[in-house]
């Protein structure tokens, strides 16, 4: 793949659309943001490994003493905008052009535009995220495909972008001889397009930010927001982020969080799947913190429990908007019982994030709106908001938000064939280039892949027993993966099967789940591979 020079030290690779999105203008702003930001970028990556070492021998994390005055002050982020007062319920999905204009017009209030967790970040579906970004800002998004044509409604969900997370580089932007932070090529080109239209048109640029560690990774997106805003003559303070709450470490300074990006701030989400990763990943060597089955790990144990009420009480005594998490079900027509099932299931978890406080939701299907907006409506009424509900009942502790020990349920064999099942299959998609894959009835991504791989790694370290009373061991688990390579032939078919690379899936899934060490992100080996 070829690149072409764009202005001075900037190297761009080929593509039919490039000169759209890397104008003169636009490859100048990223460049000016990636040359200030890189490096503070570099080193808080090189703070996360620190801290790392820090879990590994032993140390857990607690509420920051440098921080207390924060958390016991008495500030508050700036108001939401009108079009994000009301975000009862939010549908997420990647930048491809058809899921973009079904979940504009889906009815949802919000839609996050991902170019993250459900984004397989090829070239081509970074450029083209980017034209389909600028194209629904403006209003013009459409597509025909065979004899239909889908384009956007008069009325449609408010945009939200999620950029990558600070670990990801993007190869194909060389800025200096070095590839450029793939957080700020994806909000950079998002904001220099989209900003100034999304004003006009009475609605904002707005972000999601993912994978935070902590406050001062919170602190350099907030510089970055006034740099952007600065550099192209925008008021400060018309960004909004909502932060994901999708790590451990970041439980831990959410109130800190908040404070780093109040003029910019628009609440905090419960991102549940990264956040049983994040655990598993911290406290990868620690025997204490082995994971169950995934199945195992509902909302209602006590950890992930503590942590969302936290997150409720935390937003609402600072005026932030509390997001609860993702409803990863996708309804199946051919098996309605499953499917009644399922939907009790989401209407339940819905039900505990409104009573709880929660000002909105998440789900993955359009068919979830409805279940997941009765429960809002039902606690909401009239209201936009749960905003004045303090939570003054909730005191979280420490020990709270790390008692894993509580979780209960147990390591089974048919949570090893899943993961693997659902590790391979997921892992054979993304490197075809598909981020966001329908396995077993749920919506599946990057998120739950770290799941089923870091529990497999977890569950070797600590030789974890099964219930069968077999020992899960490297060897065991290479047969299991031949096993499920042959499940995931059946259930594709033969034809289906050859079409994706399952044979890499395979080498990246063993290298992440049987390495002698934790690999930080799958998605770092397997980026090396993608086109």
């Amino acid at each position: 793949m070829g690149a072409t020079s764009i202005g001075d030290g900037v190297l761009v690779n080929d593509h039919p659309r490039r000169d759209d999105v890397f104008t003169t203008e636009a490859t100048a702003f990223l460049a000016g943001l990636v040359r200030t930001f890189r490096d503070r970028r570099d080193e808080l990556l090189d703070n996360r490994h620190l801290r790392q070492e820090e879990l590994d021998s032993g140390r857990l994390p607690d509420f920051l003493p440098e921080t207390a005055e924060i958390r016991s002050g008495t500030w508050s982020v700036n108001s939401p905008p009108k079009d994000l007062m009301d975000r009862r319920v939010e549908i997420t999905g990647p930048t491809d052009r058809k899921m973009m204009i079904n979940a504009l017009n889906s009815g949802a209030r919000v839609f996050m535009a991902d170019l993250e967790d459900s984004m397989s970040p090829t070239w081509d579906n970074v450029v083209e995220g980017q034209v389909n970004l600028h194209d629904a800002v403006r209003h013009v998004l459409s597509l025909r495909a065979g004899d239909k044509e889908y384009s956007l409604n008069e009325e449609t969900a408010t945009l939200m972008v999620r950029p990558r997370g600070w670990h990801l580089e993007e190869a194909h932007v060389v800025v200096d001889g070095r590839p450029a932070p793939a957080s700020l090529v994806d909000f950079g080109l998002a904001f220099f397009h989209n900003a100034s239209e999304a004003l006009k048109r009475g609605t904002g640029p707005y972000f999601y930010l993912p994978k935070l560690e902590g406050h001062l990774e919170a602190r350099l997106w907030n510089d970055v927001f006034c740099h952007a805003q600065d550099a192209l003559g925008i008021p400060r303070g018309s960004i909004k982020a909502t932060v994901l709450i999708e790590t451990i470490l970041a439980a831990f300074e959410m109130d800190e969080i908040l404070y780093e990006l109040k003029e910019h701030s628009s609440g905090l989400n419960a991102g549940r799947w990264d956040y049983i990763f994040s655990v598993a990943k911290k406290f990868a060597t620690n025997p204490e913190f082995v994971l169950p089955d995934r199945a195992d790990v509902t909302m209602t144990v006590p950890f992930m429990r503590a942590y969302t009420e936290l997150m409720v009480s935390t937003c609402h005594r600072r005026g932030a908007h509390a997001i609860g998490g993702m409803a990863a079900f996708i309804p199946n027509r051919r098996d309605p019982k499953v499917t009644a099932v399922a939907l009790s299931q989401v209407s339940a978890d819905k039900r505990r994030e409104a009573t709880d406080g929660c000002d909105g939701t998440w789900v993955a299907h359009p068919d979830l709106i409805a279940v997941a907006r009765a429960e809002f409506d039902a606690v909401l009424g009239e209201g936009k908001n749960q905003l004045d509900r303090q939570r003054s009942d909730v005191s979280v502790t420490a020990e709270d938000l790390l008692s894993v020990d509580l979780t209960g349920g147990t390591v089974t064999a048919e949570g090893l064939d899943t993961n693997v099942y659902v590790g391979l299959c997921y892992l054979a998609s993304w490197l075809a280039g598909i981020g966001a894959v329908a396995i077993n009835n749920l919506m599946e991504d990057a998120a739950t892949a770290e799941i089923s791989r870091a529990q497999v790694w977890q569950w070797i370290r600590h030789g974890s027993e099964m219930q069968d009373g077999r020992t899960i061991t490297p060897d065991l688990v290479r047969s299991v993966i031949e096993t499920q390579l042959l499940v995931a032939a059946e259930d594709l078919g033969a034809e289906a099967f050859a079409d994706l690379p399952f044979d890499l899936a395979r080498t990246v899934f063993e290298r992440v789940a049987l390495a002698d060490e934790f690999i930080e992100f799958l998605t770092l080996p397997a980026y090396e591979f993608l086109d």
